[in-house]
């Protein structure tokens, strides 16, 4: 087996370079040794692709290159062991296409409204000339979201509950230094709430008996009439035609709302801030949302072109996922000129894609207007992944992302408190702007650039 050039740094050294800045290390890789690079995890390769040709390779061919659900299992923890990501084969396309029902149609359409109502409450809220983090913000937006089109429940003591759990679990992504010294010194050892581990147990338990409790009251009211996900797999018949168990729904349940959450609430943050750092993105996208007039009607903010720019240069910049889900060789495959062995692990590397100078000149630049100017092939732009594991929420995500962007800015002024450059800080699998971005709102907007408070 002949295999792509691999840095010669030890392991822990690599993972100590990745983790104190991933984006300078991932640029230095690349620079180095191209677009194609292997790391050694102990005597298993891994190898990263950020080569379009080699990205097709890897999704399209599924007979010698499988997306093995168990190479998902670090995020059983908090997803489930039956969740959509340790599945495999016709299970997981079962599920995949039960779950794809919420996000897409006359469902999603539906629920647009409610998206730019709420959005606007909660920013409504925000005092004026009063510094508020965005960040906590939009993920109190997306999460009630998520909870509400995910499992139907938009109120209640339940649902409060819920939305606590997720948004405790969800702040153990993003560590402190202290939170990663202790990590360190206590490891994988469940010492009860106060060490790391344990915390994140007694979280999951918390979460998993309330998620199970919905299910199984779910289940003895049968109420057809309801059209959230929920709904959807509690009568749902798996591919031997049994009613899937509630210990399934509820673990199915899991990885959709992290995604509408999580992802979508830093995806938008990140826009709030090159939004509002660069003054002439601004101008361009009131004048667009202008245009619609009084009538901001959720399908037509949804086909906004320059909106949609945005939204696209948002996740290319730092997409909210860097990397896809790893692929296993199973047979012996050629991959950009190189025999891999079966074991050998490949991982398509989203952000370094988005890097590449021949795809996308001044990279580092926010440049919107890229995305007008030329149509990008699934393997050129992936911000959620692709192939047999694509996210089943990307449309939702971006019909929510240009929902909350466009209530935000079509009804206040808001400013950035500070003009220092955001840093990006990765955690878990997303990339978070390390401050959570700083925001202050001046008052209401009305057309014709007036405002008022």
């Amino acid at each position: 087996m002949q295999l792509p050039p691999e840095p010669k740094t030890p392991s822990w050294l690599i993972g100590l370079q990745f983790e104190s800045n991933p984006f300078n290390y991932m640029d230095a890789i690349s620079k180095r040794y191209g677009d194609i690079v292997t790391l050694m995890f102990g005597s298993t390769p891994t190898i990263y692709v950020s080569n379009p040709s080699g990205i097709k390779e890897i999704f399209t061919n599924t007979k010698e290159i499988a997306a093995r659900g168990e190479l998902n299992l670090g995020f059983a923890l908090m997803t489930g062991n039956q969740g959509v990501l340790q599945l495999d084969g016709l299970i997981h396309k079962n599920r995949r296409k039960i779950l794809m029902q919420t996000f897409h149609g006359v469902r999603m359409q539906a629920c647009g409204k409610h998206i730019c109502e709420l959005t606007e409450k909660i920013i409504g809220q925000k005092k004026v000339g009063k510094p508020f983090i965005a960040y906590p913000t939009i993920e109190d937006i997306t999460l009630k979201v998520g909870i509400e089109v995910i499992m139907g429940l938009d109120k209640g003591e339940r649902h409060e509950k819920i939305k606590h759990l997720f948004t405790s679990i969800l702040r153990l992504n993003v560590q402190s230094l202290i939170d990663k010294i202790l990590l360190t010194i206590f490891g994988e050892r469940d010492l009860g709430r106060w060490s790391p581990h344990g915390y994140n147990l007694y979280l999951r338990q918390e979460l998993f008996q309330l998620l199970l409790f919905e299910v199984e009251e779910r289940r003895n009211q049968l109420d057809f009439s309801r059209t959230d996900m929920l709904c959807d797999l509690i009568f749902a018949e798996d591919e031997t035609g049994q009613l899937l168990s509630n210990e399934e729904v509820r673990d199915l349940l899991l990885s959709p709302i992290f995604a509408v959450a999580d992802a979508s609430a830093t995806a938008i943050t990140w826009a709030l801030y090159w939004i509002h750092r660069l003054p002439t993105v601004r101008s361009r996208l009131l004048s667009e949302l202008e245009s619609l007039g009084d009538n901001l009607d959720p399908m037509s903010i949804f086909a906004l072109p320059y909106l949609n720019a945005v939204c696209n240069e948002v996740l290319r910049i730092y997409p909210t996922q860097l990397f896809a889900f790893p692929r296993l060789v199973e047979s012996t495959v050629e991959v950009m000129g190189y025999k891999l062995n079966p074991g050998t692990v490949l991982i398509a590397n989203i952000y370094s894609t988005h890097q590449r100078e021949d795809l996308y000149p001044q990279p580092k630049e926010f440049q919107p207007e890229r995305f007008l100017e030329k149509q990008f092939s699934p393997y050129e732009f992936l911000p959620f992944g692709g192939g047999s594991r694509v996210c089943i929420g990307a449309t939702f995500a971006l019909f929510e992302m240009k929902l909350i962007l466009a209530t935000i800015l079509s009804r206040y002024e808001l400013e950035l408190v500070s003009q220092r450059p955001e840093r990006p800080k990765y955690g878990g699998l997303i990339c978070y702007p390390a401050s959570g971005v700083k925001m202050v709102k001046r008052g209401l907007r009305q057309r014709q650039g007036k405002s008022r408070e």
